[in-house]
């Protein structure tokens, strides 16, 4: 039995479910002190195809307050913007004081999908590895907490991730045609990969690689690793006393044959 199996074996499901609840409290704390300080922070999700991001951005976000942590994940570039200066879409999506965003793909996608399926310029590319370290110096120097995270994976997980999505109908909408194309230029985006790292590993905002083979692990290492980049302290507020009910002085409901209700198929259904 190989070493990640034995630990996935040791570690059961009860034990995950333990865990990934105590560390969404500590994100939740997180979220206080980013709201209560004013903080600015940026996280982005890179990595393959099925390396386990999109899970454990849901996990993170899981019980947070959507108006202080938001997820961006923006589509393909429209014709105008692609005549923009290529950070300026990202730019828009970056947090203000008290927020925290999580960038799902961001603007690397330059350095990967762009260079890998040509869909950028030799110019256009060098001119991106050139001003990608500027750019990031300077959002840091503004105050905002960058951190970035490559998903790494087998290919040998990632070809068993992509037959359980395609023999899953609730999943098989993440089989995208870039992705199909994707998973023919293996070596290609490896390769990409390593320039890009090569390029862009600063000081300022280090590259964090997770190994993504085993999604559970990988969730709950990623969350307690962004937990450790922050002095962070628990502001949750003291529980209130909730003001009492107002009395009913002469209100009368309407009738319910007026309303229109949905039809309770449920727990019907269940017991038939």
């Amino acid at each position: 039995m190989s070493g990640d199996n034995h630990k996935q074996k040791l570690f059961s499901n009860k034990a995950y479910n333990k865990e990934l609840a105590r560390l969404q409290t500590e994100l939740v704390k997180l979220q206080g002190w980013i709201k209560n300080e004013g903080k600015k922070v940026v996280v982005l999700f890179e990595g393959r195809d099925a390396a386990g991001k999109g899970g454990t951005i849901k996990r993170i976000t899981q019980r947070l307050n959507p108006r202080v942590v938001r997820v961006a994940a923006l589509p393909a570039p429209t014709e105008r913007e692609k005549t923009q200066w290529y950070f300026q879409r990202y730019v828009a999506h970056l947090p203000a004081g008290s927020e925290m965003v999580l960038f799902d793909r961001s603007w690397y996608n330059r350095a990967l999908v762009e260079r890998v399926m040509d869909f950028a310029t030799e110019d256009e590319y060098d001119e991106f590895m050139r001003s990608c370290p500027q750019f990031e110096r300077m959002l840091v120097r503004s105050g905002t907490h960058l951190i970035k995270y490559w998903f790494s994976v087998s290919d040998e997980e990632q070809e068993k991730r992509f037959q359980q999505r395609n023999t899953d109908p609730t999943r098989r909408w993440k089989l995208s045609p870039m992705d199909l194309e994707a998973r023919s230029r293996w070596v290609e985006y490896s390769k990409a990969k390593d320039v890009m790292m090569d390029h862009t590993d600063i000081k300022q905002a280090p590259w964090y690689v997770v190994n993504g083979d085993n999604k559970k692990m990988a969730r709950l290492n990623c969350m307690a690793h962004l937990l450790s980049q922050f002095d962070y302290k628990d502001m949750t507020p003291p529980p209130i006393e909730l003001p009492p009910r107002q009395e009913n002085v002469g209100y009368v409901r309407p009738p319910i044959g007026e309303q229109t209700f949905i039809p309770e198929v449920y727990p019907e259904k269940l017991n038939g």
